[in-house]
């Protein structure tokens, strides 16, 4: 089997898995009111328990490629779901119009609708907390922006919320791959002419050059532009050596930088946009390395391989640079990026290791403190790796202390030691965590942790 085509199958079963986590229907009851419909295009899923609290979770999901199967998910994890029911809350989801690709501009509609839906045909809610996770979690922030008076508050997991900036994250990545790895290999990474033999080009150019001390160091320099972390299993430890933290940074290209978000998904971005948005002009690579979380790691890795670092640097600051299309760009700041004013209050949780930049919260703390009551947010971290690697417990738990801030008005104790403490006492279904490395769903302790990130690469502000 070629490595095209077994990354093809990794992406098609990891995207069945995670939908599996992710759109599970929580648990029946006879007493659980269920609605689906069809608004506008859009599809939707409401249920309400029996006695309903009158406090509504909107949920909004994240970024699914057309691999992902069918099914309406209320919140991160089925057990998250089925608790929330079982404790009163009603839940409401659409799966909005297009469900694929970078759908914000059409879900950032579809929502409200919903919540008109809800509040013509089942009641207005008391409260409505709105939460996602990955892309969803931007979402619901800007849900919460554009609608004061309606979203009481946010919880928003893993997200790469600086939306506009985490795709030209994407553009620095694989603009390095492909100038230190294949720069005659005919790739084109905005306006493909042929998305998929892009992708298959810069998926082989990894491939290879992760068996060479000499390509891994260049993996770790491209890499670094995102800081990207070479920590890529949430059942395991990080690789003690650079080979292993490496494999794990290209295992990570291969997936999403590359085969979700590079060429193929430049496609569906572009039609939305209208253009392309994203660009690196007048980015200087050395000035990102030189922040990136993940400098140390690609200077020992250079030492190793005995390549000449400035070289390569020298080659980045020379290659043509991308521009954007100006009409895209804007379109990208009036659909994808948060401005931080919290009309309602916030609670983010995120992997202290994860694709999607923990720096994304650092950025959004800035925002906040310009534009918004940054007592309205706070910020919680989950000590282990990957995408969206919570428990139930974790969900749970960060959760209820957002109902609480809603209820009383006063965030109740974060402090981790207590969390954990808290989330321990879940049953052994509520701490199973799914790991994408492995593709294996494993209880975990709570992993509650203090943690300061780095700087995100490419703010929009």
């Amino acid at each position: 089997m070629t490595k095209t085509r077994r990354r093809a199958l990794t992406v098609a079963l990891l995207a069945t898995l995670v939908a599996t986590l992710l759109t599970t229907p929580a648990r029946a009851t006879e007493a659980t009111r269920t609605y689906t419909g069809t608004i506008d295009g859009a599809e939707f899923r409401v249920e309400v328990p029996a006695r309903w609290n009158h406090t509504l979770v909107l949920y909004s999901h994240p970024y699914y490629t057309p691999q992902v199967p069918g099914g309406i998910g209320h919140a991160g994890r089925a057990e998250t779901q089925a608790w929330l029911l079982d404790h009163g809350y009603a839940l409401a989801a659409s799966d909005f119009k297009g469900r694929n690709g970078f759908v914000v501009q059409d879900a950032l509609e579809d929502q409200v609708n919903l919540l008109d839906w809800v509040d013509r045909h089942v009641g207005r809610p008391h409260r409505t907390v709105a939460t996602g996770s990955s892309m969803g979690a931007a979402l619901a922030i800007m849900l919460a922006e554009r609608n004061p008076g309606r979203i009481d508050g946010v919880a928003a997991m893993c997200g790469p919320l600086d939306l506009n900036g985490t795709w030209n994250v994407s553009l620095d990545i694989t603009f390095a791959l492909r100038t230190l790895l294949a720069p005659d290999a005919g790739i084109d990474l905005v306006r493909p002419r042929d998305a998929a033999a892009s992708v298959g080009a810069l998926d082989a150019a990894v491939g290879t050059a992760v068996d060479s001390p000499q390509g891994r160091a260049r993996v770790a320099l491209a890499n670094s532009f995102g800081n990207v972390d070479g920590w890529g299993s949430a059942h395991q430890p990080k690789p003690p050596t650079v080979e292993g933290q490496v494999r794990a940074m290209a295992a990570l290209d291969q997936l999403f930088f590359v085969g979700t978000f590079g060429p193929v998904g430049r496609v569906d971005l572009e039609r939305r946009a209208g253009g392309n948005p994203s660009f690196n002009t007048g980015v200087d690579y050395r000035r990102q390395l030189a922040r990136s979380t993940q400098r140390d790691l690609v200077v020992q890795a250079y030492r190793d391989a005995g390549l000449d670092l400035e070289a390569d640097l020298d080659a980045l600051a020379a290659a043509p640079r991308i521009a954007p299309d100006p009409k895209a760009l804007a379109w990208m700041y009036r659909y994808a990026v948060p401005r931080g004013t919290t009309p309602s209050p916030v609670l983010t949780l995120h992997n202290i290791a994860d694709g999607a930049d923990p720096a994304n919260e650092r950025w959004y703390a800035g925002q906040v403190e310009r534009r918004g009551d940054p007592g309205s947010l706070r910020q919680l971290w989950a000590g282990r790796a990957t995408h969206c690697a919570f428990s139930a417990a974790e969900e749970i738990v960060a959760m209820r202390a957002l109902f609480a801030r809603v209820a009383t008005g006063r965030w109740p104790s974060l402090d981790p030691a207590q969390l954990n403490a808290a989330a321990g006492r879940l049953a052994e279904p509520f701490q199973r965590v799914f790991d994408f490395a492995t593709f294996t769903d494993l209880p975990r302790p709570p992993a509650f942790t203090e943690f300061s990130p780095g700087h995100q690469p490419r703010p929009s502000h």
